[in-house]
């Protein structure tokens, strides 16, 4: 055996102390030795903060978005030893595949989300120019900015890719650096793949460390800039939690821990519908993929009384029909669970059920001798499940699931917010009214819900999907975090600033010009620009026109939009404006027509307007005058090198009348071409 060494100052270390072995699932056979005793995290530390964080922190978002494509790319071209690794661990090749290439993916997702949301730059102004003053000379926004420290992210052994990189994914995005601590059960695995992200050169020297063994004293020598995430059971978490300097130090902790997920069957589901069908099928594939070792499995099985037993009988017959064995073997559908003390907690957790009042329908013994840590699938029923706290308590961390009737809506309800708190439950219905009621009496104790039903079945990805767009965490016992959720998971390794000043100080902060702020004008109008030529602030200011009653009707003729506050002079008179009015969609074009430079020049297309709004009604006789300026620019990576380099440029559009009120506000989008290519 050889000892799995650990990433840490940017060598390999081993440890020299107590070592635990990682077994193979399957064969029993012991693999690897583990320890990280003796390694000296208060360095290891010092070193990724010092060293991958000041370099993540000097990149842009829109370069660290970049860096995360890449390193998606390479993983996926390594995937195949990946897979040989996982095999090790009791999963099937599907089981692997959400693991492996659904990490890989989040990758990809973050990756998307920075290079199309994100500035190209290291500061993220949030919100817009919120005024604190009468004259508008002191205002304020929100920024967002890298955290000195680095991330510490504990991680579990059901999900040893995924796990690590849907956390690397918007910590690295935001511009810190990580210390990975996987599970030892698995470590192997995020082993490889660590050492394939080092050996990449994709990353800088310390934005990625590895501890394979325990975390030491690392918690100790943290400070308020770092951050600490962590999977696994809710009892390790808690300790965690209350550590001294984690408290003292207000250190963020976000925790994921135990869950006791349901998936609820709506009185209006009968045998006979296809929503009954597709809830047998959610059930078994989520007690039985991964071998029921996944955070979000279904471990309550909630039911209308009457349905009790014919989905009792449904469940048993499609269970009975898996095929339980070594993945690597032709037919197996679920494979072995992670180890034999994992093996032994779960055998221990069904016994508590049982004593509890549980029955056993299906399964529920595992050989406890037999070398491969196999457990069969067990369906357990409880008839008195408000009578049985144990029930929405006990998490059996496998192919374990657990039955139970309620009564009336109000009971479904009740009983699917008594696991104190999921990150997923699933409900089944065809009626809508049903789902909302459900949603509106269960929101509250899940981080997601999905609502399943013949329609959405074609596309669903399932009971729990962790999907990098939506939130990953839940309430009270399921930790309380948010994992996760798009940019709000970036959001969450940065540090939100309120920033007060003039307008034009806080355009130059933010690199990205607000109302109100100083703007620069030149003889060259702003579309005969180069992306590169452009900055924050410059603006053009267009020559005035007129718009008559001729331009109502002509418009309303070409467009067909008749509208009596525009066409009908006596509706008009009784309307809210007194007299006709100019379409607010003409006189968008009228502005374009001010300020658009028609020649062949730098600007390819305008895709986009956002947050438009009209301030006051123009009336025929009125005269407008249009500001045009940059807001804010964000670079456009080239994919290949025949395509061409372009940026985005947002532009701010004012349109005001001839007392010099606004009449409409609104941003446009334009792809503007770039002097140099990144290829």
């Amino acid at each position: 055996m050889q000892q799995l060494a650990s990433f840490l100052s940017g060598a390999w270390q081993s440890g020299r102390g107590r070592e635990r072995n990682i077994h193979h699932a399957i064969s029993g056979e012991a693999l690897w030795t583990v320890t990280s005793e003796g390694l000296d995290m208060a360095a290891a530390r010092r070193y990724a903060i010092e060293h991958g964080g000041e370099a993540l922190r000097a990149m842009s978002f829109i370069e660290r978005a970049a860096m995360l494509k890449a390193v998606a790319k390479h993983l996926l071209s390594q995937k195949e030893q990946f897979y040989a690794l996982s095999a090790q661990t009791g999963a099937t090749r599907a089981d692997s595949w959400v693991d492996i290439e659904g990490g890989i993916g989040t990758l990809f997702t973050y990756a998307s989300l920075g290079s199309r949301e994100l500035p190209d730059d290291t500061l993220w102004p949030e919100d817009e120019l919120i005024p604190l003053s009468k004259e508008g000379g002191f205002a304020a926004r929100h920024v967002l900015t890298s955290k000195s420290g680095v991330a510490v992210h504990i991680n579990a052994f059901n999900f040893p890719c995924w796990g690590m990189l849907e956390k690397l994914a918007p910590t690295w995005l935001a511009g810190m650096s990580a210390i990975i601590k996987p599970a030892t059960a698995t470590a192997q695995v995020t082993q490889a793949m660590v050492k394939s992200i080092v050996e990449s050169g994709l990353v800088p020297d310390g934005a990625i460390s590895l501890i394979c063994g325990g975390a030491g004293d690392l918690l100790s020598h943290l400070d308020s800039q770092d951050v600490v995430t962590f999977t696994g059971s809710a009892s390790t978490g808690q300790s965690l939690r209350i550590h001294p300097n984690i408290v003292a130090n207000a250190i963020p902790f976000t925790m994921e821990a135990d869950s006791l997920n349901c998936c609820v069957l709506g009185e209006d589901v009968t045998p006979e519908q296809p929503e009954f069908a597709l809830f047998i099928r959610e059930v078994v594939r989520e007690m039985t993929a991964k071998a029921g070792q996944k955070c979000t499995a279904i471990r309550r099985i909630i039911v209308p009384q009457s349905q009790t037993e014919a989905v009792s009988q449904a469940l048993i017959a499609r269970l009975e029909k898996v095929v339980m064995g070594d993945p690597a073997q032709d037919g197996v559908k679920m494979g072995a669970l992670v180890n034999s003390d994992q093996r032994a907690d779960v055998q221990e957790k069904v016994d508590s059920l049982v004593a509890a009042g549980c029955q056993i329908r299906l399964g529920g013994k595992a050989d406890l001798r037999a070398a491969g840590a196999f457990f069969p699938p067990t369906l357990l029923f409880c008839p008195q499940p408000d009578e049985t706290p144990a029930v929405h308590a006990t998490e059996a961390f496998g192919p374990v699931a657990t039955l139970m009737p309620y009564r009336n809506a109000d009971h479904a309800l009740q009983l699917a917010r008594a696991g104190g708190g999921s990150l997923a439950g699933t409900l089944v219905t065809a009626d809508p009214g049903t789902a909302r009621q459900f949603i509106a009496g269960a929101a509250r104790s899940h981080g997601r819900i999905q609502i399943l039903n013949e329609e959405s079945s074609k596309e669903s990805t399932g009971h729990g999907s962790p999907l990098p767009q939506l939130v990953h965490g839940g309430p009270g016992r399921a930790g309380g975090g948010e994992e996760l959720g798009g940019l709000r998971a970036v959001k969450h390794y940065l540090q939100r600033t309120a920033i007060q000043g003039s307008p034009t100080m806080l355009a130059a902060i933010g690199k990205q010009w607000v109302r109100g702020a100083k703007v620069q004008e030149d003889r060259v109008h702003p579309f005969r620009k180069y992306f590169e030529e452009l900055q924050p602030g410059d603006s053009l200011l267009t020559p005035r026109r007129t718009l008559t009653e001729a331009d109502i009707v002509n418009f309303a003729c070409l467009s067909g939009d008749h509208f009596y506050a525009h066409m009908d002079k006596i509706g008009a008179a009784e309307s809210i404006f007194g007299e006709r009015v100019v379409h607010g969609y003409f006189l968008i074009s009228a502005a374009a027509g001010l300020f658009v430079d028609a020649g062949v020049g730098p600007v390819i297309a305008n895709y986009g307007m956002e947050n438009l709004r009209f301030i006051e009604p123009v009336k025929p006789g009125d005269t407008i005058q249009v500001r045009l300026t940059c807001k804010r620019k964000t670079l456009k990576k080239q994919r290949s090198a025949d395509e061409k380099p372009t940026g985005v440029v947002e532009w701010s559009v004012e349109i005001f009348n001839q007392h010099h009120q606004a009449v409409a506000l609104y941003s446009i989008l334009t792809l503007v071409a770039r002097q140099q290519g990144d290829l």
